[in-house]
């Protein structure tokens, strides 16, 4: 046990064994990520069944996406002291006990606490799946490898709203929770196996805990902020406090990091320029794929109407189409600039977006699910070329830190990502519900017709003389409101195709050479 290390299992098992890891990595971070978005499309049944709001509910999104990014710093301490092997099973058995404890919770707070725990588990797995894979495989090979690997960072979110509503349908939310348990049972039994274990040579980091506290409470004040601004007032004194607070924090995080000995987060990593520029695109990575995995669900409930399980057919196509794409964006990697190819990707998934932003009501299903294939198309080409990208620029010293630093830059990305675009479309549903509302004239012949038609409508049908203009005016009320709804939508899916055309920016700093 205690010489099993990457060379000795690479001689027991031959150069399969670098496959097979590789499929070990993919397994946790599959099932995390899978739990993770499944109960996106379950957030109007948990809103049902603790009668909390829209504010309430997104926590189960917020507390698992924050956890996951501050847990991400974990990765290097980790395995230092426990090593890969140590550091994954453990990590997985939290993520187990955070299920369980999520499939039985008797209020929201548990709820919320059970996908904090879940979201630690997610961290941790990471960075370590990362390093270990990058480790196995020859420099030629990396891109590949991390492709393969990037198949499950890419295809739980889109599969998890088909599961999701599948089983929302078929049955409760709750089953949800118990869905991953087979596959973190299958991930623990592959771990205790195939993962190596700490190597004997390995100097055990010391962990700068005051500093970890520094930046979890900065995420959280940051978070709360954004998550409440809307309700509470941009301007109110919580929200003020708490933004500045996040700030403060995250400037006193900064500088015990540069003093301390052994920083959780080495910002010597970002004097390599390609570095700093993969975590910028990183940081617009996570944002883009957190943020539209969250809202195309939501969009066609709310505006398309679809069920649970329509929302999530419309994400499964982007999938098969992910599946068959990703190898091929791996032997890219090998072979092309990664600047080329995050520039392609970049435009494929603003490209998306923008079109997306077209839709309404009527649009059709096909034409939907073909528009999630172009930005996702776009996000295979990414996502492998970035951590290609990020990682060949640090010397072997530094990998440890820097996986754990880039997968850290995008899941902050996702965390602020989802929670600054809710708090930006109901922003905007707010503007164009009140605009909508001041077209509402004696003059505007349109809803003149409409009322008329509805009083029509509501005397056939026997409601009273009183009843027919409240009647009449409450429907159009209702309509009113659905069309603000799904303008708000559209204008968050434009401003995330103008984010990704804006990284473009940064993308040309990664270098021309193969990676």
């Amino acid at each position: 046990m205690a010489t099993e290390n990457i060379d000795t299992l690479l001689a027991r098992y031959g150069p399969a064994y670098r496959w097979i890891v590789t499929l070990t990595g993919m397994t946790a971070a599959m099932t995390m990520i899978l739990s993770s978005t499944m109960v996106n499309v379950a957030v109007p049944s948990i809103m049902g069944t603790f009668g909390v709001g829209q504010s309430d509910a997104q926590w189960m999104s917020t507390a698992f996406l924050a956890a996951m990014t501050a847990s991400q710093l974990l990765g290097a301490w980790v395995i230092s002291r426990v090593g890969p092997r140590g550091g994954y099973i453990g990590a997985v058995a939290l993520f187990f006990l955070g299920s369980i404890v999520g499939a039985w919770a008797p209020n929201i707070d548990i709820l919320i606490f059970s996908r904090t725990l879940q979201g630690i588990a997610a961290g941790v797995v990471q960075p370590i799946a990362m390093v270990t894979i990058f480790r196995v495989f020859p420099a030629q090979k990396r891109g590949l490898a991390l492709a393969i690997y990037g198949m499950g960072i890419m295809l739980a979110p889109i599969m998890g709203p088909v599961v999701g509503g599948l089983t929302i349908d078929a049955s409760s939310w709750r089953y949800l929770f118990f869905i991953p348990l087979p596959m973190a049972g299958l991930a623990i039994f592959l771990g205790s196996i195939f993962m190596p274990v700490r190597e004997r040579n390995t100097e055990r980091l010391p962990f700068d805990w005051a500093g970890y506290g520094l930046v979890v409470c900065a995420i959280i004040c940051m978070m709360t902020a954004i998550a409440n601004g809307h309700r509470d007032g941009w301007l109110s004194d919580k929200i003020l406090f708490l933004g500045f607070a996040g700030i403060g924090l995250s400037a006193a995080f900064v500088i015990s990091q540069l003093r301390a000995p052994a920083p959780i987060l080495d910002f010597s990593v970002f004097t390599h320029k390609q570095f700093a520029a993969a975590a910028v695109l990183g940081f617009v990575f996570g944002a883009g794929n957190f943020a539209s995995t969250y809202i195309i669900p939501v969009f066609v409930q709310t505006v398309q109407n679809f069920t649970p399980t329509a929302s999530g057919m419309v994400t499964a196509p982007a999938g098969l189409v992910v599946m068959v794409f990703f190898p091929i964006a791996g032997r890219l990697v090998d072979t092309f600039s990664a600047r080329y190819l995050v520039v392609v990707g970049l435009l494929l998934f603003a490209l998306g977006a923008a079109l997306l932003q077209t839709t309404s009501v009527d649009t059709a299903f096909y034409v939907l699910a073909f528009y999630v294939i172009i930005g996702r198309i776009g996000q295979g080409i990414m996502l492998p070329a970035i951590n290609v990208s990020a990682l060949s620029a640090l010397p072997p010293d530094k990998l440890n830190n820097g996986s754990g630093t880039i997968n850290f830059t995008r899941l902050m990305g996702g965390a602020f990502g989802v929670n600054l675009l809710v708090a930006f479309m109901e922003q905007r549903r707010e503007y164009h519900a009140y605009d909508l509302t001041a077209t509402q004239t004696p003059d505007n012949a349109l809803s003149r017709e409409v009322l008329s038609r509805i009083m029509d409508l509501l005397s056939q049908g026997g409601a009273s003389d009183a009843l027919l203009q409240s009647g009449s005016l409450h429907f159009l009320g209702r309509v009113i409101a659905a069309q603000a709804n799904a303008l708000g939508f559209r204008d968050g899916f434009m401003i995330i195709a103008v984010v990704f055309l804006c990284a473009l920016l940064p993308a040309f700093m990664l270098s021309k050479a193969k990676n």
